[in-house]
């Protein structure tokens, strides 16, 4: 049985050893690189890049040319106040137009101004949101790559739990040899192992499914091999007003912001719609009529214009007025959802640093329980061997450390979780 055990840890060493080291580094900047959140985010910043300009903003000048050439063929009845009478059949007839002529706003009540300032609070709530993004991938990629460090811990722990039995076992196997040791102990000690090693096989099972979660995150193919060295450190150096000052700064905050800000340019443009509107107007037209008959052979027309445009507007059945109004409540409601996000945040950071502030704490104890409980196994198991335990307090012992290793990673894992939650809500999670 003992070679058995021996086997399947050298495996496990071998492939190990074969299998690509991945560091919590490697695994966010492949997260963030593969994310196809980000880059959808991305080609949104793009796009409202592009957007962001004065031209769409309706604050150049447009400029278009025309042309139309018209044929055609009529019959001609044409009576003159002098008596003259023409009467022309197959009559042909030929009409030519062409112009280029620009326009260019010169006021409609700041509302280009409104545009480009909507367009602008755009682009930035684009980016915004990008930071957004990188921040819950980096907390998500964190949380489970810990998520893959505290099951190695539970299968280091399980490992040392078979040592023990193992040990235990042999210790029965020399009483046996000798005729202090009856069959009951050797068969519990066997059930015992049997029991720990269906045990670490299910962890195993555990680590392969954490791990896959993991490369799911990173965008790669979940089978793939890899090995994570690494603990689980608490940073316990966190201050609560630090965070609270830094929500505001929370992306979703900024982005809430921006929401309100583009709603108000929004309203705003609406607004404008109230004022009158001048454009200058300029071109030049070109326009050539001819007929074979008629009173006019040829008439041609060419050269340039200038003028302006007025537009009032008077009354469209209070549309205008109703759509600013639409504009201001939905402003409101901005302001209101920034205000319920701003409050979910501060819930949240209260939450996370209340349940960090309980866990480091019991961690600091649950420490000294897990070296008691070692030094307890190690110390039960000296005594077994010299028959002065019994095999109930050896079990016990070892039950006692195995819970004790589980407590452990557990309240270091809740303290990590805390912590990645409390940074993200603070933006401080760095690349």
């Amino acid at each position: 049985m003992k070679r058995i055990v021996f086997t399947a840890f050298l495996l496990c060493a071998i492939t190990q050893l074969q299998a690509q080291t991945l560091t919590l580094q490697e695994a966010i900047n492949i997260a963030l690189k593969n994310s196809l959140d980000i880059e959808i985010a991305r080609n949104n910043i793009a796009a409202s890049e592009i957007n962001n300009h004065i031209s769409v903003a309706g604050g150049l000048p447009t400029v278009e040319t025309s042309i139309t050439n018209n044929q055609s063929l009529t019959n001609l009845t044409q009576n003159l106040s002098n008596g003259t009478t023409t009467k022309r059949n197959g009559n042909f007839n030929s009409s030519f137009n062409g112009g280029l002529g620009g326009s260019f706003v010169l006021y409609n009540g700041l509302r280009v101004h409104a545009a480009k300032s909507r367009l602008e609070a755009i682009q930035k709530q684009s980016e915004q949101l990008v930071t957004t993004q990188i921040q819950n991938i980096i907390s998500d990629v964190m949380i489970k790559y810990y998520d893959v460090v505290r099951q190695n811990s539970y299968i280091e722990t399980l490992r040392q739990s078979i040592e023990a039995t193992l040990q235990r076992k042999k210790i029965i196997d020399v009483r046996q040899s000798v005729g202090l040791a009856n069959n009951a102990d050797t068969y519990q000690a066997q059930l015992d192992l049997t029991a720990s090693q269906q045990e670490l096989q299910s962890q195993e099972l555990v680590i392969m499914q954490a791990k896959a979660d993991l490369m799911f995150l990173m965008t790669q193919r979940p089978d793939s091999v890899f090995v994570i060295r690494d603990t689980i450190i608490v940073d316990s150096t966190i201050n609560y007003n630090n965070i609270r000052e830094n929500l505001q700064k929370n992306p979703e905050i900024l982005s809430a912001q921006q929401q309100i800000r583009i709603n108000e340019f929004l309203a705003r443009e609406i607004g404008a719609q109230r004022y009158p509107a001048i454009a200058l107007n300029t071109g030049f037209n070109y326009t050539r009529s001819q007929s074979s008959a008629g009173f006019t052979l040829l008439n041609q027309n060419l050269g340039p214009y200038v003028g302006f445009t007025l537009g009032v507007p008077i009354f469209n059945g209070g549309f205008t007025k109703r759509q600013q109004r639409v504009a201001d409540i939905s402003t409101k409601n901005a302001g209101v959802s920034r205000e319920i996000l701003l409050n979910t945040l501060e819930t949240s950071a209260v939450k996370s640093w209340q349940a960090y502030q309980n866990t480091l704490q019991r961690l600091q104890v649950e420490k000294e329980n897990n070296r008691i409980a070692a030094a307890l196994l190690k110390l039960t198991l000296q005594r077994y061997e010299l028959s002065a335990a019994t095999i109930i307090e050896v079990r016990e012992a070892q039950r006692s450390f195995v819970e004790a290793g589980y407590r452990l990673t557990n309240l270091s894992y809740s303290a990590k979780l805390a912590e990645i939650e409390l940074k993200r809500l603070a933006s401080q999670l760095g690349i």
